[in-house]
């Protein structure tokens, strides 16, 4: 029995209101956004269009090809793509702004990327008031001097997911292991790095286990502390599809996310004028309730008899002894623990039992925790408890944010694991060593955090950041600050400016231009959630002063540093990069071949452990008992996790969300908490821990009680840097507390200023 069909026709019982166009209603107004882009890039109009028609989407990790994909037919634009257009098509800064940073300090992040492109290298010396041009010789010679200086534990990379294709990340992870380090990061660990850990131990595998397609016309989709609509906004015309053709839709989440709830798709006719109703039920856990919640769920599964017996008999290994563990559970405990009754708990699990199959999605709510990879556990082992795994409508998907973190995992660039996602160990480091011609260090470096308390230590010499802003996407941002000011150089390679560029050198840092993935001659490709390889090719449009695809930069560096090695660290093109990957990454093979639009393969196929076969020793998957997390608070205060708004990764680009109508310095708060504690909408309070101290706006909202939302980054400062995942050490950006106080200058964390008890 196959997915059930999309039925044709309008269907008004899926209708989200009958006011054309949600008149009226508080939504987001994607058509305006499509008038803004115009406005926006009215300078370089052709080639925007021609980037929207050709290139690869650099917003969100779903992955088209110009404005279409693999999944359904028809044109896919979304506003988070058209936001981040005039980053590709905007002219050079005038450098003459960065001879004085001081007047730089004030402006806003938005502010800063506004003033247009990195046009030249840019250098700047302790004491100097601001930054000089400098020749890319010069730059070059000053930054391999100075590796030349330092031993290669006092070196850092780091990554983020500004559009950086994987060939950039393979030569990175290259250069930077040539150097005799494996201190290098990248943003996929700040996101998902719980998932690859979870998915690897128990799969064998480490990315989604499905393909979008399977979304639509399953029984059930299950989305545990994720917000598609906002983070991945093109999956709604997916889901649109899906209520369709008749799949429900489940979400698991602390807030009842508007667009989650129902949304305005603007490229069907139906949707865009009535909108769409999309889940179908809401549990509202409170933050880090999921391991509990999904307990409750399987217990109840066990006592009705709900599991895929014959699937877990010839697939899986480990059962008993979760069986045992959801016997011993107890219900006082995990209604505690989740903010959840056990009849909440039996409805989830009807659905369950109701869908022969379901594709199960997840993102930061459940990762971004310090039980992050129990939380994955648990929905591992939910969906194999189902039998939810290598077959059509079913799967595990860690659903990605941001355009290509997927292949920086697989690409190597990551302080724990070599390309294809090998283990740091000496056997494995021999063998890279064989293929490269050249030692390859065989110790696990040090992650992005890790680097920074190095620097606090007086232990990291150099700082290499492509892309990425430390000061705005890390925990306690002055600690960051006095971190990146300890380092003897900092180099930052990007397209526009950001905020740590601005941070006092520690001795010198340097500024390199980098081009765009639509700039880089030969082309490049990206990885999607569902593990499509792309090929983005280059689209022909003006050029930045001297900016320079970041590969050729790092070997250059690299050919200065080890001359030795020159022969070895060497690639004609991006063309060279990709049939190396395809002979260092097994499962990559088939992206030597990408060279035109279009061009793409997904690599495993449509499902891995494809017909319940996983890649293990013995083909099976693994059940693992998972832990309560322990979830104490100080008396009278609320749990807080941080949240997106209107944004791209920490790129705030508007200051009120359009989906709710929050402000970027509002706190979400139930009804029912400002009813008790007398607060009211946009009545001024503020937020405190040991840790620090924000002022915030109340705003009242569908949210669990005894529980609080704030914007990210703006509520890092709430945030313990110390506080991270167990095996995967990711920040907990969403495991927090807070105090509410009525007034602004008590000693934090403590008073007569509190108005109630949290819950």
């Amino acid at each position: 029995m196959g997915l059930k069909p999309v039925k044709k026709g309008w269907n008004p019982e899926l209708w989200a209101s009958r006011r054309p166009f949600g008149i009226g209603l508080q939504k987001p107004n994607n058509f305006m956004e499509v008038f803004r882009a115009i406005g926006e890039n009215a300078d370089k109009l052709g080639y925007a269009w021609r980037i929207l028609q050709e290139g690869v989407c650099d917003g969100c990790a779903l992955g088209t090809y110009g404005m279409r994909d693999w999944t359904i037919e028809g044109i896919h634009l979304c506003n988070v793509r058209l936001r981040l257009l005039r980053l590709n098509t905007m002219g050079p800064l005038d450098v003459r702004v960065l001879e004085d940073v001081e007047q730089l300090r004030s402006r806003s992040s938005a502010e800063l990327r506004g003033l247009g492109r990195l046009p030249y290298p840019m250098y700047r010396r302790k004491g100097d008031k601001g930054f000089k041009r400098i020749s890319w010789a010069e730059a070059l010679d000053r930054i391999a001097l100075q590796i030349c200086h330092s031993a290669p534990e006092r070196l850092g990379f780091y990554l983020t997911s500004r559009g950086i294709p994987n060939e950039t990340y393979y030569v990175a992870q290259k250069v930077v292991r040539a150097l005799g380090s494996n201190n290098i990061d990248n943003a996929a660990r700040i996101c998902h790095s719980p998932s690859t850990v979870a998915l690897k131990e128990a799969l064998g595998v480490a990315a989604t286990t499905c393909s979008y397609r399977d979304l639509i016309g399953t029984d059930l989709v299950v989305f545990f502390g994720s917000n598609v609509a906002v983070n991945q906004p093109v999956m709604m015309k997916y889901l649109y599809y899906a209520k369709k053709a008749g799949t429900k839709v489940a979400v698991v989440n602390p807030y009842r996310e508007p667009a989650m709830e129902h949304y305005w798709v603007p490229s069907d006719l139906e949707s865009a004028l009535f909108g769409t109703r999309i889940a179908d039920r809401f549990f509202l856990v409170q933050p880090g309730g999921d391991i509990a919640f999904i307990t409750g769920a399987m217990k109840h599964l066990l006592e009705q008899g709900g599991f895929n017996e014959r699937f877990i008999e010839a697939h899986t290994s480990g059962f008993e002894a979760v069986v045992q563990s959801l016997r011993a559970a107890r219900w006082e405990e995990l209604e505690a623990s989740s903010g959840v009754s056990h009849q909440e708990m039996l409805a989830f699990a009807r659905m369950l039992m109701e869908a022969e199959r379901a594709v199960l999605v997840w993102s930061m709510g459940i990762t971004q925790h310090s039980s992050g990879e129990e939380a994955v556990q648990a929905i591992i082992n939910l969906g194999l408890a189902r039998g939810y795994l290598g077959r059509e409508g079913c799967g595990l998907m860690p659903i990605r944010g941001h355009s290509g973190v997927q292949g920086g995992a697989e690409m190597g660039a990551y302080a724990s694991a070599f390309p294809g996602g090998v283990p740091i160990n000496p056997e494995n480091a021999r063998k890279l060593a064989e293929q490269w011609g050249f030692e390859v260090p065989d110790q696990p470096g040090l992650t992005a955090t890790e680097m920074l308390e190095a620097a606090l230590r007086g232990e990291l010499e150099v700082l290499w950041s492509i892309g990425g802003n430390f000061l705005e996407v890390l925990p306690d941002p002055q600690r960051v600050r006095q971190a990146l000011e300890q380092v003897g150089l900092r180099v930052h390679q990007d397209i526009v400016l950001s905020s740590q560029m601005l941070a006092e050198p520690g001795g010198e840092v340097v500024l390199l231009p980098a081009t765009t993935r639509y700039e880089v001659p030969g082309g490049v490709t990206e990885t999607s959630t569902e593990r499509r390889v792309i090929y983005s090719p280059e689209i022909p449009g003006p050029r930045i002063g001297q900016a320079r695809p970041e590969w050729e930069v790092l070997l250059e560096l690299a050919h200065k540093v080890r001359a030795d090695l020159a022969s070895r660290l060497q690639f004609a093109d991006t063309a060279a990069i990709r049939r190396e990957i395809a002979q260092v990454v097994p499962f990559y093979a088939g992206i030597e071949g990408l060279a035109a639009k279009g061009d793409a393969f997904q690599y495993g196929g449509p499902h891995l452990c494809k017909d319940g076969v996983c890649p293990t020793p013995d083909g099976k998957a693994r059940f693992r008992v998972v832990k309560l997390p322990e979830q104490q608070l100080p008396p009278g205060a609320f749990r807080l996790v941080t949240r997106r708004g209107k944004q791209f990764n920490s790129m705030v680009l508007e200051d009120t969300d359009p989906i709710n109508a929050a402000p970027r310095d509002a706190v979400l708060i139930s009804a029912e908490d400002a009813r008790r504690l007398g607060l009211a909408q946009g009545q001024r309070v503020w937020l405190s821990n040991p840790l620090g101290r924000m002022e915030a706006r109340v705003f009242i909202a569908p949210l669990r009680s005894g529980t609080l939302q704030v914007h990210w980054p703006e509520g890092n400062v709430l945030l313990d840097p110390n506080l991270r995942s167990a095996k995967a050490r990711i920040p907990a950006y969403k495991e927090a507390y807070a105090f509410i106080e009525l007034q602004p200058n008590p000693a934090l964390g403590q008073g007569q200023d509190h108005p109630a008890a949290g819950g």
